[in-house]
């Protein structure tokens, strides 16, 4: 269902010149989460620090009573339970997971929105059945052009009132690693993440993923709903159609050195030997390199990337070594895909404040 219900369809908000976080932007934040930066040393992110973003509300969802709807084009629907998906075979799946407007916050002009800094991110392993199994049992006909995935989750966006809903292409739900999951990191889905059933897109932005999810339907015409044709698209002007937001480009992140203030956040370390860490992942193409700068940006040294693990949608571990002197410095990072694409110096951009992977940058002071 998508009804218009007011002028709130105007496009977003961009924060005047000075403005403040919003109280609706703080409300945002409060609701939603971001993963401290010190949990990049796991390989996988514990559930409760694994970012989350969740539009409308959490659906509250009896898994005795739920079933998944799969509308195909030989005629008859499928309805699977829980136990029906549980009971067919299985695949394992690390994921990094992204939001399409980690570091929004940063851009000026600011969109008005969840504001994130660069914390949007999580990886776990997934388990669930490969999509491309339940679609071959519901039927594709030689003409399919998306599948459509609609979540149980409910409410208005910019005036329309909307189910959340998102289609994919044909050829990218049909991916070896396309999984309706039902488990993260082993254990079944806590509620905030999509339980009991959640679409997993390895490589793709967060807002693919559509959780709590109560029916497939394969279509014979792109889709055009809001989630896929207005909310995310790269704009950089008012009333361009602009570009879809698709697949996660290159990022490299640092876990802050040192010790904290509490207040700023302002990194604290030592003279001597420090061991600069983080992790580095891209959705389009395989990790290239990753580069450190302890002047900002202004000279780069290759770190050390750890080699793959088998693990291609998870991000890879990268260290570096640094000899800190007392005085004030600007640590950087910047990760390279095989396909050439690499991080900007600064954040490219558009009106949503999507796709924003510019340099990552962790101002230091080492003590004297």
């Amino acid at each position: 269902m998508d009804t218009r219900l007011s002028d709130l369809s105007l496009p977003g908000r961009l924060a005047g010149e000075g403005e403040q976080i919003t109280m609706d932007e703080l409300a945002l934040a409060a609701r939603n989460h971001g993963m401290p930066l010190e949990a990049l040393h796991h390989d996988l992110t514990p559930h409760g620090l694994h970012y989350l973003l969740i539009h409308f509300d959490i659906p509250v969802i009896d898994a005795r009573t739920w079933r998944l709807t799969v509308n195909g084009h030989s005629g008859t629907p499928l309805s699977l339970s829980l136990a029906d998906l549980r009971a067919r075979p299985s695949r394992t799946v690390r994921v990094t997971m992204e939001c399409a407007g980690n570091g929004r916050a940063s851009l000026l002009p600011r969109p008005i929105s969840q504001p994130w800094l660069v914390e949007a991110v999580g990886t776990a392993e997934w388990t669930g059945v490969p999509l491309r199994d339940v679609l071959a049992e519901a039927g594709l006909g030689e003409v399919t052009v998306d599948v459509v995935f609609t979540g149980a989750d409910h409410g208005v966006e910019r005036g329309i009132e909307q189910d959340y809903r998102r289609g994919l292409p044909l050829a990218e739900a049909l991916g070896d690693d396309v999984l309706l999951a039902y488990e993260m990191n082993g254990l079944p889905l806590p509620p905030q993440h999509g339980f009991p059933l959640r679409l997993v897109v390895p490589g793709w932005y967060g807002m693919a993923h559509v959780k709590w999810l109560t029916s497939i339907d394969v279509t014979e015409t792109p889709y055009t709903g809001y989630q896929n044709t207005v909310a995310y698209r790269v704009k950089h002007a008012s009333g361009e159609e602009g570009e879809p937001v698709t697949r996660i480009v290159p990022r490299s992140l640092l876990v802050p050195p040192g010790f904290p203030d509490f207040q700023t956040r302002h990194r604290i370390v030592r003279p001597g030997p420090v061991e600069l860490t983080g992790r580095a992942w891209s959705g389009l193409a395989p990790l290239e390199r990753v580069e450190v700068s302890t002047d900002g940006g202004a000279t780069w040294s290759q770190a050390n990337l750890e080699p793959p693990t088998g693990h291609r949608w998870a991000w890879r571990r990268f260290t570096a070594p640094w000899h800190a002197e007392p005085g004030t410095y600007t640590l950087a990072v910047r990760a390279t895909d095989a396909d050439g694409n690499t991080q900007p110096h600064r954040e490219p951009w558009n009106r949503g404040g999507y796709v924003n992977n510019a340099v990552h940058r962790v101002p230091v002071t080492c003590l004297a």
